[in-house]
C-alpha cells in the first residue's frame, strides 16, 4: 500500500449493536471494556476480525475437520490431533487463554480469517515488551479444505499491514518446520530474510525450525508489490489498550 493511501491506524470501526445500545445509558459500550472486540482488518472480501464467541466456535469446527495430513506435524505441540471433538476444545481452551492474557508486557492478537461470513482459519501476532522491542511474531493456521487458494498469503499480508501501519513494528518474525514447504514458501515470497534454524523436539524427533524476520524496511520496499488495499478498523483503542499510546 503506498504511504499516501495509508489508513489511518486510529481510526474506529462502524458501531456495533452492543456499542450502540450502551449509547445514552452511561454504561462503557463492548469495545470500551474490550478493545480487541472492534477490531477489523479488511482487504477486498477477505476480512481478519476479534474471535467472538459465534466465530470461536466456528473456529473450532473448522479445526476439528482437520487441518494437515494425519503424517505431517506442522506445530511445535500436537494439539491438532484427535478427534473433531479434542481439536475443537484445544482450540477454544487455547484462545480463552491467550485472551485472557493481554497487556502491554505480553499479548498475543488473534484473529478470525473470514470470507462470505465463513471462518477460515486464524492469524495471530504475539509479543512481550513489544514497546521497546517493536517486535512481534505472526502465526496461522487454515482449514485443509481452505488451503492451496492463495488465502493463506493475503492473510499474512493483512496482519503485517496491521502490525507495521496499525501498530508501529520495526520486525516482524515467524517460522516453520524445515519440512514445511508451503509455509515456508509464503514467507520467503513475502521478503522475509532467514534468521537461523533451530533444532527442536517434534513428537519425540529432533527437527529443524526455520526462522525468519522481516524489518520494516524490507516491508516498505521488497513487500510493496505484494502489499494489498487494506483498511483497518478499530485500532486506536488496542494501541492504547498496549500501551502504544
Amino acid at each position: 500500500m503506498a504511504p499516501d493511501s495509508a489508513p489511518d491506524p486510529t481510526r474506529d470501526p462502524a458501531p456495533r449493536a452492543h456499542d450502540q445500545a450502551a449509547r445514552g445509558t452511561g454504561r462503557p459500550s463492548r469495545t470500551e471494556l474490550w478493545p480487541p472486540s472492534g477490531l477489523r482488518v479488511v482487504s477486498g472480501d477477505l476480512e481478519l476480525r476479534h474471535l467472538d464467541e459465534d466465530l470461536l466456535f466456528q473456529l473450532a469446527a473448522v479445526g476439528g475437520e482437520g487441518i494437515h495430513d494425519e503424517g505431517f506435524m506442522p506445530f511445535v505441540f500436537p494439539w491438532s490431533r484427535g478427534s473433531a471433538v479434542e481439536v475443537g476444545r484445544s482450540i477454544l481452551a487455547y484462545q480463552w487463554g491467550a485472551a485472557s492474557r493481554i497487556s502491554p508486557a505480553s499479548w498475543a492478537i488473534e484473529l478470525a480469517v473470514v470470507r462470505g461470513g465463513e471462518v477460515l482459519g486464524v492469524q495471530a501476532l504475539t509479543a512481550s515488551d513489544f514497546v521497546v522491542t517493536r517486535t512481534a511474531e505472526s502465526g496461522s493456521w487454515l482449514g485443509r479444505r481452505h488451503q492451496g487458494a492463495g488465502v493463506g498469503t493475503l492473510a499474512r499480508l493483512m496482519i503485517l499491514e496491521l502490525l507495521f501501519t496499525g501498530f508501529g513494528a520495526q520486525t516482524a518474525t515467524t517460522s516453520a518446520w524445515e519440512d514445511n514447504g508451503p509455509s515456508n514458501g509464503v514467507t520467503r515470497k513475502i521478503g522475509y530474510r532467514p534468521n537461523g534454524t533451530a533444532t527442536l523436539a517434534r513428537e519425540g524427533k529432533p527437527a529443524g525450525d526455520v526462522r525468519y524476520r522481516l524489518d520494516r524496511e524490507d516491508w516498505e520496499s521488497r513487500a510493496e508489490a505484494l502489499r494489498p488495499e487494506v483498511t483497518l478498523h478499530g485500532v486506536g483503542p488496542v494501541r492504547e489498550m498496549l500501551g502504544l499510546g
